[in-house]
């Protein structure tokens, strides 16, 4: 079962995980200093995401009202933020991860069950080292 700290928000429906970029944050002499010299300076590594990608499905259009106000309101508020193990259901398991971001499809489908396709947006914030100049 998928879940983010212990809740299962995304099983209702399809979903699937991905990894956004991982890099090391690296400015240039320019960026820092204004000299227009060819020299770059690593200053660790940046955050990154984890993408989950689906759709929210219940049977009825209350049901899916639940579903829908159950992600956003892991948002937290800046200064309580408290990050938690997202697990994709397959075995992987991210920790320290926060939900930054929440956005929905531009429409609810209706027929035989209700949904919406939403894209959730976890960061892991790392603690960049700066690098000794």
């Amino acid at each position: 079962m998928s879940s983010y700290k212990g809740l299962d928000l995304f099983g209702s429906g399809p979903h699937r995980f991905a990894v956004g970029r991982r890099n090391q944050l690296v400015l240039s002499e320019f960026a820092l200093t204004g000299a227009p010299l060819p020299r770059s300076y690593p200053f660790g590594p940046q955050d990154w995401d984890v993408l989950v990608t689906g759709r929210l499905v219940a049977s009825s259009e209350a049901a899916l009202r639940t579903l829908r106000d159950a992600i956003p309101a892991e948002l937290e508020v800046l200064g309580s933020i408290t990050p938690g193990v997202l697990l994709d259901g397959l075995g992987r398991k991210w920790a320290d991860m926060v939900l930054t971001a929440y956005e929905e499809a531009d429409r609810i489908d209706r027929g035989r069950v209700f949904s919406v396709g939403y894209v959730a947006t976890f960061r892991n914030f790392q603690a960049v080292q700066f690098a000794a100049s």
